[in-house]
């Protein structure tokens, strides 16, 4: 499990202040059009979800999240996330 930290918050605003659908984010998708402190990740069209990669000391996870779980992190529903090692 990961805890979301200020800086996944920053993305979490910034996603929410851009106000676009799913679809609308597939037509513009890139895998690391967000990056703040140890996060990077964009939308994946393919999966139609935010895919981030964060850094816990040497190691990278993954992990990625529907527009809906976006706004229930910044909200302060949703604290923490399934990660899993990057497949590298």
């Amino acid at each position: 499990m990961h805890t979301f930290d200020n800086d996944f918050l920053k993305i979490a605003e910034e996603i929410l202040f851009e106000n676009k659908s799913p679809e609308e984010w597939a037509m513009i998708q890139s895998s690391d059009m967000f990056q703040e402190g140890k996060y990077s990740g964009g939308f994946e069209a393919t999966e139609m979800e935010f895919t981030f990669s964060v850094y816990e000391g040497e190691k990278e996870y993954w992990f990625q999240l529907a527009l809906s779980d976006i706004r229930k992190v910044f909200d302060g529903d949703i604290k923490q996330v399934h990660v899993r090692e990057a497949d590298l």
